[in-house]
């Protein structure tokens, strides 16, 4: 069977990964992440994507690499992960009450093919207090997540609405992956 690569230390795409219940190896890219302002948010996280399974690429030509990128994007603006609690405070702030985009990019390499895709979705968060938004940041959950929330976490109390795919806010859209990796004729089964 061929080596399945995951080019993430992201544990919530380690979990959604074991979904396809093939073995696989997780080996996390380092790359500095780089992309082109001009690129609309959905070329981004293609890019990020490419690039993080590319590099890992590489090292194992024999492999299946998966890249993943994750980027949360609100009035065309791209939210990152928070560099502090006041960051975290005004991504959070922005998205109380407002509809926003989740969107994953996803770059599978191997020596033959290069597939690369992305999916969107869309979250609508309730009106939050300051008061519930600033005991939200100190739980910490928001430090490792682009938007500064985790839909799989406590930030779930603040979704009113999601349209498309949930596993996409976690990080990997497992379902449309499962899907581009059939077409590669990699062995997978239910």
């Amino acid at each position: 069977m061929p080596l399945l690569v995951l080019a993430s230390q992201s544990p919530r795409r380690k979990e959604l990964l074991k979904r396809l219940n093939v073995p696989f190896e997780v080996i996390g890219s380092d790359i500095e992440e780089k992309f082109d302002l001009n690129l609309s948010p959905d070329q981004v996280a293609q890019s990020l994507a490419f690039q993080k399974a590319s590099h890992i690429a590489k090292k194992y030509p024999n492999a299946q690499v998966i890249g993943a990128d994750t980027i949360v994007v609100y009035e065309n603006q791209i939210l990152g992960k928070p560099h502090d609690e006041n960051e975290a405070f005004q991504m959070i702030s922005m998205l109380s009450g407002n509809t926003h985009h989740v969107i994953t990019g996803v770059s599978i390499i191997n020596s033959e093919n290069q597939v690369t895709f992305y999916e969107k979705t869309e979250v609508t968060f309730w009106p939050l207090s300051e008061d519930e938004i600033k005991s939200y940041i100190q739980t910490g959950e928001p430090y490792d997540k682009a938007g500064s929330y985790g839909i799989q976490g406590l930030g779930s109390l603040f979704v009113k609405e999601i349209k498309g795919d949930y596993f996409n806010v976690v990080g990997l859209p497992i379902a449309r992956l499962y899907r581009e990796l059939k077409k590669l004729n990699f062995p997978l089964s239910l």
